[in-house]
């Protein structure tokens, strides 16, 4: 089985570097907008990131399917430690970049959203002492919420990623639209607001499916649905932010700077949500960090 996971890690490797590739093409989009060498690097931006997608599905089913040739009993969805849930996380990240530059037909997007995909991916393949291995799953793992949990949990995580990036090229046009700017190579801050604001609302249902079934969870594994624990605690935290975004524009019509900085923070508290809580807060979810 060494050799198929071999296989499965330069498949993972592949992706991330396509996703790099994809950050180049989408930045020389970006910067000639309006020129012929832009309008091709966007179509080629577009396709890469597919490629890299296509390849990077393959490679979850492919660990996933090799788990269980392994043993029935090692046998589980790869999402079980940091290493798997990182490269996972990157996929939905795509996946629902993808998504939306198909609706919304913008791409200077991916410039900011690709290199996310490729950074999910690089901080547990080139960087720290993540074991690429298929090991068994702790004994708190064995269930079916497994999957439910974590994929609701990353599908709420990939929208408020690109949630972040568009938040940050709305910062950035509008400080140029003040600043008497119009055109520009980047998306009117309006479209950018809007983006945004979609994908949060996408994204909020699922967070908030992926705390409750990780509370269901939690009560068939240690016989609590909570115990505020740091990660859950964090969690509820993440879940706080974005519901007060939501709050704030439904019922205040709050738009503009303040609302992107609460969508930047939002994602800055997922990160630390995910990765900061399994480094620097002990508790029950520890052993995602390995």
């Amino acid at each position: 089985m060494q050799g198929v996971q071999t296989i499965n890690q330069h498949l993972f490797s592949a992706s991330m570097f396509i996703y790099l590739a994809a950050t180049f093409f989408y930045v020389v989009y970006t910067a000639f907008r309006f020129q012929s060498v832009g309008e091709s690097a966007g179509k080629v931006g577009s396709f890469t990131v597919l490629i890299g997608v296509l390849i990077h599905t393959a490679a979850i089913i492919l660990r996933w399917i090799e788990s269980y040739k392994i043993s029935p009993d090692v046998g589980h969805a790869p999402f079980s430690n940091m290493y798997e849930s990182m490269v996972f996380f990157s996929w939905t990240i795509m996946v629902v970049y993808l998504i939306f530059e198909r609706k919304y037909k913008i791409k200077s997007l991916g410039a900011f959203v690709s290199p996310l995909g490729f950074l999910g991916i690089a901080v547990v393949s080139l960087f720290g002492d993540f074991s690429p291995e298929i090991t068994p799953l702790v004994p708190a793992l064995k269930s079916v919420w497994l999957e439910i949990h974590v994929i609701t949990c990353f599908i709420g995580y990939g929208a408020f990623a690109v949630a972040f990036g568009a938040s940050i090229i709305y910062l950035i046009k509008k400080h140029q639209e003040d600043n008497g700017n119009e055109k520009g190579s980047l998306p009117p801050s309006k479209l950018m607001e809007e983006i945004s604001y979609k994908t949060i609302a996408v994204g909020f249902p699922f967070l908030t499916a992926g705390i409750i079934t990780g509370a269901i969870w939690a009560n068939s594994a240690w016989g609590t649905y909570w115990s505020w624990d740091p990660k859950e605690t964090w969690s509820l935290i993440t879940w706080f932010m974005y519901a007060a975004f939501l709050h704030a524009r439904y019922t205040q019509g709050w738009r503009g700077k303040r609302m992107a900085i609460i969508s930047i923070c939002g994602f800055l508290f997922v990160v630390f949500t995910y990765w900061g809580v399994n480094f620097l807060l002990a508790g029950l979810h520890s052993y995602g960090s390995e």
